[in-house]
């Protein structure tokens, strides 16, 4: 069944890279509505849907534009984390052009919405089922979609940086595992990278409380890190909501090596303008207790997702 969330859910923070207070509220939404963000500050009709062809190209986070005028940046935590919890159907307020970076990784984003609780609505839910792999690359790095009965994330990322180095990881996102092994994974960067992005007025925001900074071997950010492969961990989480952008569940193996943001679109695109490699499909209940949100709130409050539940 689609789901949507039971009571509004609101938080508050900076833009990563503007370093503006932003704020972002989750509110219900009725079946078959999808998740559509609303920039509260331009009007009651500043609305862009929360779909891969709305994507406009960025090297540093996903931004979505309506093409008039209506742009919200850096929204794949937010995505990640209602994949993540099963909402499917959503309104999402955003106050200004950025979503609130938060601590840097998607949990916030899921204690919320797990405390609001999650409604379940009379309406079947649909998937895309991919046929058939799809691939895209760009010199060594390469993003493919393949046929599978749930979804799956393979990721390797191969950094310089020996507190990153090389780092390899495979999930099957059945109920419950984004949020137990992906969602409090922060976005990363290098030390070298952030005096880069401040220098061409970005990442103004950004800060050792919502982001893992790097310098060689060494993990500049108080407290370390939060797994040993954070950072892999990180870029699955990003998958997982450039991934949320399709429109509904994906029911695929997705594989990433060296790929970020702009990868996962043109992966999508690549997708949907082949339309003998996808179908759409309305999910047996086999396959919904495979989806990624499937019994979250349940299995949440009651076993195991730790300091995500409050």
């Amino acid at each position: 069944m689609q789901a949507t969330i039971k009571d509004k859910a609101k938080f508050q923070g900076v833009g990563l890279h503007s370093g503006a207070p932003a704020s972002l509220t989750i509110l219900p939404a009725p079946a078959d509505h999808g998740i559509i963000f609303h920039r509260a500050d331009l009007g009651h009709d500043a609305t862009v849907m929360a779909r891969w062809d709305m994507v406009t190209p960025s090297k540093l986070c996903t931004v979505l534009d309506n093409g008039a005028g209506v742009t919200v940046s850096t929204v794949e935590h937010i995505m990640a984390a209602l994949a993540g919890t099963g909402v499917t159907n959503a309104l999402v307020e955003v106050d200004g052009p950025e979503a609130p970076i938060l601590d840097g990784s998607s949990a916030p984003f899921a204690r919320g919405i797990l405390r609001a609780g999650i409604l379940l609505q009379d309406r079947p839910l649909h998937a895309i089922r991919v046929l058939r792999p799809v691939e895209v690359r760009d010199g060594e790095a390469f993003a493919r979609l393949a046929p599978s009965e749930h979804l799956q994330i393979d990721f390797h990322i191969d950094f310089a940086d020996r507190a990153i180095g090389v780092q390899a990881k495979r999930l099957d996102m059945a109920n419950g595992a984004f949020l137990r092994e992906l969602a409090d994974s922060r976005t990363f960067c290098r030390q070298s990278d952030v005096e880069a992005m401040r220098a061409s007025g970005l990442a103004l925001g950004g800060s050792y409380l919502n982001a893992v900074v790097v310098d060689g071997d060494t993990v500049l950010s108080p407290g370390g890190l939060r797994h040993a492969d954070e950072a892999v961990r990180h870029k699955m989480l990003d998958a997982m909501g450039d991934l949320a952008l399709a429109g509904a569940p994906l029911l695929a193996r997705y594989t990433g090596h060296r790929a970020g943001h702009a990868m996962t679109n043109r992966l999508l695109r690549a997708l949907f303008a082949d339309g003998s490699a996808w179908e759409w499909t309305t999910c047996t209940t086999e396959q919904e207790n495979r989806l990624p949100g499937a019994g979250v709130a349940f299995y949440g409050a009651a076993a195991g997702i730790g300091s995500l539940v409050v």
